[in-house]
């Protein structure tokens, strides 16, 4: 009986955070990238100018293996290039779907 408890939780928890991550907004995250990456990322196919200091959105989403759950950790890391936004996980899950959305 224990045993099954603890499967059924277990079962339950995983089916949260597949809810939770499925949860991005990708609406937010165009928000944020035309706020803070659009000096340095083509983010949008209706952006007026590009830029070379960083590769646009849908070529990052383009990427062979491209994992929008990787991109949303790594987006959490400060980077020597890339300005720390201070990003909470949200907001990088955010981001991140918003850049996925990029290469489709």
């Amino acid at each position: 009986m224990t045993r099954m408890i603890g499967a059924l939780l277990s079962l339950a928890m995983t089916a949260m955070l597949t809810q939770a991550a499925m949860a991005a907004s990708s609406a937010n995250g165009e928000k944020m990238a035309r706020r803070w990456c659009a000096a340095c990322h083509v983010v949008a196919k209706d952006q007026a100018s590009g830029t070379t200091q960083a590769p646009p959105f849908s070529g990052i989403a383009n990427r062979p293996g491209f994992d929008a759950s990787k991109l949303a950790l790594w987006l959490l890391l400060p980077h020597p290039r890339m300005p720390d936004m201070n990003m909470s996980r949200s907001e990088a899950e955010d981001l991140a779907a918003y850049i996925a959305d990029q290469g489709r």
